[in-house]
C-alpha cells in the first residue's frame, strides 16, 4: 500500500510539471517573441514621433540656425540621433526650377552658402551634400545613412529604413514647399531594438519556473488527499477483517474535501458491504438463537423423563447429561442474542500642463529665431484632462502655429493655463492683428488663414474641446491688443461642478525675450 501510496503521489507530481511545462512554453515562448517584436516597434515608433517632431518647424522655415535649435530641442537631437537633410534653398542653383550654373557649390566644390564645402567636414553640425548629405542641400546634424539612401527617400516621398554601422536609420521625407523636400534622419541603435528584452526573458522564465513551482505543490496537496482517501479505505477494509464490525469510510465532510469521485463511490461500497455483513451475521444469530429455542421442548421431555428413572448410576448420568445439554442451549441462545455492538472491537487622459509646457518649448525655438517675446503662465501645476495626449498635443500645435502664421516676425504671444475645479483654460494671445470674421474662423474650412492654410485648425480644437464638454471662444487680447483664443476643456460635468470662476494672472511683465 504505502509503495503504491508512493507510486501515485509521485505520478501525479509528474503529470503536473509535464503539463504546466507544455502550457507555460506554448504561452511565454510566443510571448516572448511578442515582447521582442513590440521593443523592436517601439524603437522605431520613438523614432517616427522624433522625426516627426521636426515637421511643424521644417514646415514654416528652412533656415538652418532655426532647424538646428528645433532639431537640438529633440530628444534624439541633443543625443546627437537625428539629422536633417535640407534641400537645395529656393532661388539656389539646383533648386527646382533653377538651372545649375557652372562652378555652383554642388558641382564645383566651392563652400556652400551658410555652410562647408561639398563633400568636406562638418562644421557647426552642417555638413555638405557630399557623402552623406541631404538630397540637395547640407545636413544639419549627424548623418549616417548613404547618400543614395537619402535621395531615395526624398524622392520617392516615402518613410522607410535603412541598415548603418551601429543599427538603422530612420529616413522620414517632410515636404517644405512644392518641389522642395527635406529628409529627416533618425539614428535607432541595436541597443534600442532590444531594450528591455532581456529583463522580459528572465521575468517570463521566472514566471514560468514559478508555475511549476506552484502546479507541483498543487499536484502534492491534491496526491496528499487522494493518498488519504486511499489510506483511509485500505484501513478500514483491514479492520473489518480483523473483526470490527463498526468501521466505516467517511464520504461527506472535511476529510473527504478533494478526494476524487472514484474514491468516494469505492468508500460508499465499502460501507455498503460491511453493513450487508452486519445484517448477514445478524440473520444468523436469529436463526440459531431460533433453533436453540426450538431443542428446549425435547429438553424439558428428557428432562421430565430422567427424573422418572430412579435412583441408579445410569438415572444419575442421564440427569446429569440433561442438565448439561440444557446449560449449553441457554449458552447458545443468549450468544446469539447478543448485541454485535456489546461485543469487544478489534482494533484615457493626460497632464494639460505638461504637455502645453513641452509644446510651448518646441516653438519657443521658432520664437526666438523670430525675435518673438513670449511667456508661459499656469503651467506650473499639474492640470489632468479627460483628453489623450496626442490629441492635446495638436491642438496647442494648431493654436501656436496659427500665431506664427497669421502674424508679422517679431510679433509677441503668451500663453496662460488656468485651472478651476471643473475646468483646464488655456489661453492663447498674440500682438498681430487679431480676428477680422471670430464667426467664420470657427466654421470648418471656411478660414481666411492665407497661403498653406485648410482652415482646419480652429475646427478640430473646436471639436477637441466639445468632446470634453467644453467650447473653444475667439477674442482680442487685453495685454497684446491681438488675437485671443480661449480652450476651454471640462475636467467633470458641469452640474457636478460648484460655482467658482479661476482668477486670470496678470501677464503685463512675463514676457521671456
Amino acid at each position: 500500500m504505502k509503495r503504491f501510496v508512493r507510486s501515485l503521489r509521485w505520478a501525479l507530481i509528474k503529470a503536473a510539471v509535464a503539463g504546466t511545462t507544455m502550457v507555460a512554453l506554448a504561452f511565454l515562448i510566443p510571448l516572448g517573441l511578442m515582447v521582442q517584436q513590440t521593443a523592436r516597434d517601439r524603437a522605431f515608433t520613438a523614432a517616427e514621433r522624433q522625426a516627426a517632431a521636426l515637421g511643424p518647424a521644417l514646415a514654416i522655415t528652412t533656415d538652418q540656425d532655426a532647424v538646428n535649435r528645433a532639431l537640438a530641442s529633440t530628444d534624439a537631437g541633443a543625443q546627437g540621433r537625428m539629422a536633417v537633410h535640407l534641400p537645395v534653398p529656393a532661388g539656389a542653383p539646383g533648386a527646382p526650377g533653377v538651372p545649375e550654373v557652372s562652378g555652383a557649390p554642388a558641382a564645383s566644390g566651392e563652400p556652400a552658402v551658410g555652410g562647408p564645402a561639398v563633400g568636406g567636414p562638418a562644421v557647426g553640425g552642417v555638413r555638405a551634400a557630399a557623402g552623406a548629405g541631404g538630397p540637395d542641400g547640407p545636413t544639419l546634424g549627424e548623418g549616417r545613412a548613404a547618400a543614395a539612401d537619402v535621395a531615395t527617400a526624398g524622392g520617392q516621398g516615402r518613410a522607410f529604413t535603412v541598415a548603418v554601422p551601429g543599427g538603422y536609420a530612420l529616413l522620414q521625407p517632410v515636404a517644405v514647399d512644392t518641389g522642395r523636400t527635406a529628409v529627416v534622419e533618425v539614428f535607432v541603435a541595436e541597443s534600442d531594438l532590444t531594450r528591455g528584452v532581456s529583463t522580459a526573458w528572465l521575468v517570463l522564465s521566472a514566471v514560468a519556473l514559478g508555475l511549476v513551482a506552484i502546479s507541483v505543490l498543487v499536484a502534492d496537496r491534491m496526491g496528499s488527499r487522494i493518498v488519504a482517501s486511499a489510506r483511509r479505505l485500505a484501513g478500514a477494509a483491514r479492520s473489518l477483517g480483523a473483526g470490527n464490525l463498526t468501521v466505516r469510510v467517511p464520504v461527506t465532510g472535511k476529510q473527504v474535501d478533494g478526494s476524487p469521485e472514484e474514491l468516494r463511490e469505492a468508500a460508499q461500497s465499502f460501507n455498503t458491504m460491511a453493513d450487508r455483513v452486519v445484517q448477514l451475521l445478524a440473520a444468523e444469530r436469529e436463526l440459531a438463537a431460533d433453533l436453540s429455542h426450538r431443542l428446549r421442548t425435547p429438553l424439558t421431555v428428557l428432562r421430565l423423563n430422567a427424573a422418572s428413572l430412579g435412583d441408579g448410576d445410569a438415572a444419575d448420568a442421564t440427569r446429569h447429561a440433561v442438565a448439561q445439554l440444557e446449560r449449553e442451549v441457554d449458552q447458545i441462545i443468549r450468544s446469539a442474542r447478543r448485541d454485535p455492538e456489546d461485543a469487544p472491537a478489534v482494533a484615457v487622459g493626460c497632464d494639460a500642463a505638461e504637455v502645453i509646457r513641452e509644446r510651448v518649448g518646441f516653438w519657443s525655438a521658432l520664437a526666438e529665431d523670430e525675435g518673438r517675446r513670449w511667456q508661459l503662465a499656469g503651467a506650473e501645476h499639474p492640470a489632468p484632462v479627460p483628453v489623450q495626449r496626442g490629441d492635446l498635443a495638436a491642438a496647442v500645435d494648431a493654436l501656436l502655429g496659427n500665431v506664427f502664421r497669421h502674424t508679422a516676425v517679431g510679433a509677441a504671444f503668451s500663453v496662460d493655463v488656468l485651472a478651476t475645479e471643473s475646468a483646464v483654460i488655456v489661453l492663447v494671445g498674440d500682438a498681430g492683428p487679431g480676428y477680422s470674421d471670430p464667426a467664420a474662423a470657427l466654421k470648418r474650412g471656411e478660414g481666411h488663414g492665407g497661403e498653406g492654410s485648410t482652415g482646419l485648425g480652429l475646427d478640430i480644437v473646436r471639436k477637441l474641446a466639445e468632446s470634453t464638454g467644453g467650447d473653444l471662444a475667439l477674442g482680442r487680447s487685453a495685454v497684446l491688443g491681438g488675437a485671443e483664443t480661449r480652450l476651454r476643456l471640462r475636467t467633470r460635468p458641469e452640474e457636478a461642478a460648484p460655482a467658482r470662476t479661476g482668477r486670470r494672472r496678470s501677464r503685463g511683465a512675463l514676457f521671456s525675450k
